[in-house]
């Protein structure tokens, strides 16, 4: 007569604390050692010896799954085969991550390379609001369908963020592909594919950032310095020295020569990749010495967040727009003052263009125009905080 199996209940798995092992038969036992460590091992002799080949947590495997494992065991043992050396020679598929995992994975590897903090937001942004319906699927189930789904609400309506979206989509299930988490064509690819589904963007309407009409700027400086925040600092600063957003937010002490009244931008924070200088007003030289109130350190942050050691929030600038219940862009002052440069002043373009970092001519006539026009542009900057600031 065989030995008895399945001698344990559910319910007498749960109610055992004391230390040892407690058999349910055929070789299966729940192991308790000290601070309540519950697993199930398999005992069963081979060469002379006995040898236990664990089953796993008793937290994490139920018992009827450990009298599962332990029957294929003992069938093993029956047929000659090592149990333990025969799972070691098995080769578990990679798991396939969900598209959320993968892209947040994926991310956070690639935004070291990164400019500025609004780049990275925004990446994490369009992968996880406007990608949403994809981050719960596995890489590898993802087909055209499921990107158009989340495309085509947004093709028409916010055109440059949907090409964005689309472009991230294809870098995830490229790297994924890369990494054998899939196989075949990228369903998010433009060229022989989403391009004969969706419109071309030349006939749709690109997306502008919204800008103040110059005439419009010095009434809403005017009304910003009646604030006191550490944003509205920042935006008036921004809009004084035509910056970019992610330049200012990111502005440390260690950029600013205050004897010289230069701001000098490292190349690797510029979206052109160039070091840029930026001729500091008086208007401008004002803001800074307020903000030096909150320390000079050479690495803090000029526009310090609310997070000791962390610069104001890239989302910061805008959400002054927003309380202020005006329907333009941080970005859109730079057109402002383009605007009022071409309009209202007799400045040349090239150092307007300069002002804004914008690369003006081609490669023979930047070759010969070697300088930044750093002069002429305090003049203009001057001209501009003079306007803007009544």
């Amino acid at each position: 007569m065989g030995r008895q199996l399945h001698k344990l209940t559910a319910r007498e798995v749960k109610a055992i604390t004391e230390e040892g092992r407690y058999g349910d038969g055929g070789g299966l036992y729940l192991s308790v050692s000290s601070g309540d460590r519950r697993r199930w091992v398999f005992l069963f002799r081979w060469d002379g010896k006995t040898r236990e080949m664990g089953l796993g947590s008793a937290q994490d495997v139920t018992l009827a799954e450990a009298r599962r494992a332990a029957g294929e065991a003992r069938t093993k043992v029956k047929a000659g085969i090592d149990p333990i050396a025969d799972r070691r020679h098995v080769v578990e598929a990679p798991r396939v991550p969900t598209f959320g995992d993968f892209a947040d994975e994926l991310v956070a590897e690639l935004e070291h390379g990164f400019r500025n903090p609004k780049h990275r937001a925004q990446w994490r942004m369009t992968l996880t609001t406007y990608a949403a319906p994809l981050r719960s699927m596995r890489v590898d189930e993802i087909k055209t369908e499921d990107v158009l789904a989340v495309l085509k609400p947004i093709w028409r309506t916010k055109p440059e963020t949907a090409s964005r979206l689309r472009g991230r989509i294809e870098r995830v299930l490229d790297a994924a592909k890369a990494r054998g988490f899939r196989s075949g064509e990228n369903p998010a690819a433009w060229r022989g594919h989403l391009k004969n589904l969706l419109p071309a963007r030349q006939k749709l309407t690109r997306g502008h950032h919204k800008a103040m009409p110059f005439e419009e700027v010095p009434a809403f400086v005017a009304h910003l310095r009646s604030r006191s925040g550490v944003s509205d600092r920042a935006l008036e600063f921004c809009i004084l020295t035509a910056a970019r957003s992610g330049e200012v937010l990111g502005a440390t002490w260690k950029e600013f020569d205050l004897s010289a009244r230069v701001w000098t931008v490292p190349a690797a924070r510029m979206k052109a990749g160039r070091e840029h200088r930026v001729p500091l007003t008086e208007q401008a030289m004002s803001i800074l010495s307020a903000m030096a109130t909150f320390g000079q350190e050479p690495d803090g942050y000029v526009f310090p967040g609310a997070k000791p050691g962390r610069p104001l929030s890239v989302m910061a600038m805008d959400m002054v727009l927003r309380r202020m219940k005006l329907d333009v862009t941080v970005h859109g002052f730079r057109s402002s003052f383009r605007d009022w440069a071409g309009e209202a002043t007799p400045f040349p373009r090239e150092v307007a263009e300069a002002a804004l970092a914008h690369t003006v001519g081609d490669q023979t006539e930047r070759a010969y125009r070697r300088g930044d026009a750093l002069d002429k542009r305090r003049e203009l900057m001057t001209a501009w905080a003079g306007y803007a600031v009544k």
